[in-house]
C-alpha cells in the first residue's frame, strides 16, 4: 500500500509546481493538460491548458496534482504539506520563497521543538508547515 498527496488547484497547478520544482529542488515526472486528454471527451474551452493530471518528486515524496474547475476550486483547509529541512538556513530560505504573496499563519522562529517551525498558504492556495527539528532526547 502507497498514499499518496493529490493536491487540486484552480488553474494555475503549472505554475505551482515549476515554482516548487525552482524553490524545493523538485522534479516534475508527469504534466499533461485536459487538451491533451485521448478521445473525445468535451473539454471546456477555459480548461483546454489546464493541467489534467501532473506528478512531482520532492526528495523521495511523490506528490500528484491537478487543475479543477474554477467552481469547484477552493485553497487548502485543514490539511498541510509538512516540510522537514536539515538547516535553519534552508528553513529560511525556503519560507521566504514559499510564504511570499501567500498567507502566514504562525511566522518561521524558534520553538522547544525546533531551531525553526513556521505554517503558512502559499499564493497557490497549499498549507504548508515548515520544520528544522530540534533532537529530542
Amino acid at each position: 500500500m502507497k498514499l499518496t498527496t493529490y493536491l487540486n488547484y484552480g488553474g494555475n497547478c503549472a505554475q505551482a509546481l515549476h515554482f516548487y520544482e525552482q524553490h524545493l529542488g523538485g522534479k516534475i515526472t508527469t504534466m499533461s493538460t485536459f487538451a491533451q486528454m485521448p478521445g473525445d471527451a468535451p473539454v471546456a474551452p477555459e480548461m483546454k491548458d489546464s493541467i489534467l493530471h501532473a506528478r512531482m518528486l520532492i526528495g523521495d515524496t511523490e506528490i500528484m496534482a491537478s487543475d479543477v474547475p474554477p467552481g469547484r476550486y477552493q485553497p487548502m483547509r485543514s490539511a498541510y504539506l509538512s516540510l522537514a529541512v536539515d538547516s535553519s538556513e534552508e528553513a529560511e530560505r525556503i519560507f521566504a520563497a514559499l510564504s511570499e504573496g501567500g498567507e502566514v499563519f504562525m511566522p518561521l522562529g524558534e520553538t522547544f521543538f525546533a531551531f525553526r517551525f513556521a505554517m503558512f498558504r502559499d499564493k497557490f492556495g497549499a498549507n504548508w508547515m515548515l520544520i528544522h527539528e530540534r533532537p529530542m532526547h
